[in-house]
């Protein structure tokens, strides 16, 4: 290495902290894409994965009881969400690393916070357990041995893919497509013209109605409209797969049966901020900011309008409805009369496949959390692709486990599965400023208007986690 290699490093990596894990290397910074079309991807993963039960249940449900006046907060939420993914891919593209490691620099155990969070948040089941049922409202069956049936095939889909990210990419393009399908098709037969002509309440009529939902549910509907919790962070690990940045100098997590896993550093790179490199930043930056803007802001934001929509002239004051995964058997026998059964069990097809590409979606971010949090802090020596694998079969063997022996969801799990998604993006919305004001050469950090954003955020996911703490324990003692 050159005297002059030896400076340049200097200059720009001596911000990253390396008590814990050894500097970035110094290296140019790829060139970006001519076209937007050529990285589209990341965020329609996480639109694909993110479109569960808060799109299909959460606020269908609230316009179900109260009509539209809430779908505002879809917005406001996926805003929130949009310059908190932005600001973890900020890290990424200028290093290759994943924003856990960003964290891990800071200190040795947060990312072992965070996966542990993420495993309690996920470990069961629940959304392989939803798309069983709805496959039991179209051919019956019991929801116990589909379940089980469809967490063999998601461990055999994570990793028998010889690249797993093209074959998620592949799985999640597949759902939002046929979401998209059931969007034009239930426009046109499904949704009256005067639900259309109450659409303008939206923005008319916005409020807040704490008096007959609950202000926890609310506020759990605005803040984790689209994704959530562990969810966010791997838009670090998506975009580098898609080779984003410097993440293209970081080889992507391939099946060790069908793919040849590559041997990766668990630290990532740095490039020196000369013109031309601030050039290829911009560039980058701004083609990263377009594709998650143009796929999992907008996708999501059209499928919670239409869904609440459908629900609204479907079941809108309808009694007796449930704010689960029986909610969208009651709006599917509805459709079935209302339009015809073809359309019904059209809703139930897509809305099954959707939560299974969910379940797909969620044991990988989870896997890939969790693998990534190993090969960084415990176990450079090891490959993430191995670590990744193995993840993958604990969670659905567990998952068969728990599903076998019958237990329902126990409520424990129930309470921290609804306050740790909020406690998570409290703590990473901090660290987050801390690492992208910090840490990253100065021409390339957070803004001054994205730091107030992530300050909001910081604020929200706070206030989110102490409301919904109280109510859950409210709901024990009573």
């Amino acid at each position: 290495m050159t005297r002059q290699h030896d400076e340049v490093s200097s200059s720009v990596a001596w911000r990253f902290p390396a008590k814990h894990l050894p500097r970035p290397e110094v290296r140019p910074l790829p060139e970006a894409p001519t076209s937007t079309r050529r990285i589209i991807g990341p965020g329609i993963i996480a639109a694909g994965v993110g479109l569960a039960s808060g799109e299909f249940i959460l606020f269908p449900y609230i316009a179900s009881q109260v009509g539209l006046v809430f779908v505002w907060a879809a917005l406001v939420g996926l805003a929130t969400q949009f310059f908190l993914n932005m600001e973890i891919e900020r890290y990424t593209l200028a290093t290759g690393e994943t924003a856990l490691t960003g964290f891990s620099r800071f200190w040795r155990h947060w990312g072992l916070v965070f996966a542990v969070l993420t495993i309690f948040a996920n470990l069961w089941p629940g959304w392989a357990t939803s798309s069983a049922t709805m496959i039991t409202y179209l051919v019956g069956g019991d929801v116990r041995w589909i379940t089980i049936g469809l967490l063999l095939a998601i461990g055999l889909i994570l990793s028998l893919a010889p690249v797993v990210y093209v074959a998620l990419e592949k799985a999640e393009m597949l759902k939002v497509a046929a979401v998209l399908v059931l969007l034009a098709v239930g426009a046109i037969v499904a949704i009256s013209a005067e639900a259309w002509a109450d659409t303008p309440k939206i923005i008319t009529d916005a409020s807040v109605p704490v008096e007959p939902l609950g202000l926890a549910l609310l506020l759990g509907a605005l803040a984790f409209a689209g994704a959530g919790g562990g969810q966010n962070l791997v838009q670090s690990n998506w975009i580098r797969d898609k080779g984003f940045g410097m993440g293209r100098y970081v080889p992507r997590i391939k099946s060790p049966v069908t793919g040849q896993p590559e041997a990766a550093p668990s630290t990532g790179f740095i490039f020196e901020p000369t013109d031309e490199h601030m050039s290829r930043w911009r560039s980058w930056w701004r083609f990263a900011n377009r594709e998650q803007l143009y796929t999992f802001v907008l996708i999501t934001f059209l499928t919670i309008v239409f869904t609440s929509l459908l629900s609204y002239a479907t079941v809108y004051g309808k009694p007796g409805l449930e704010n689960n995964i029986g909610f969208l058997q009651v709006e599917g026998e509805v459709l079935k009369d209302t339009v015809g059964t073809w359309f019904g069990t059209l809703f139930w097809v897509i809305g099954a496949f959707s939560l299974f590409a969910a379940a797909l979606g969620i044991v990988d971010y989870t896997s890939r959390l969790v693998a990534d949090v190993i090969k960084t802090s415990y176990a450079r020596e090891r490959k993430e692709s191995t670590l990744y694998f193995g993840v993958v079969w604990v969670l659905v063997v567990v998952g068969c486990v728990v599903v076998l022996a019958g237990f329902a969801q126990p409520l424990v799990l129930l309470v921290i599965s609804a306050c740790v998604g909020g406690v998570m993006m409290f703590i990473y919305s901090g660290l987050l400023i801390l690492l992208n004001r910090k840490v990253l050469p100065q021409q390339i950090r957070t803004s001054g208007a994205r730091t107030a954003v992530l300050g909001w955020s910081v604020a929200l996911f706070g206030v989110l986690s102490v409301l919904t703490l109280i109510d859950q324990v409210r709901k024990l003692l009573s």
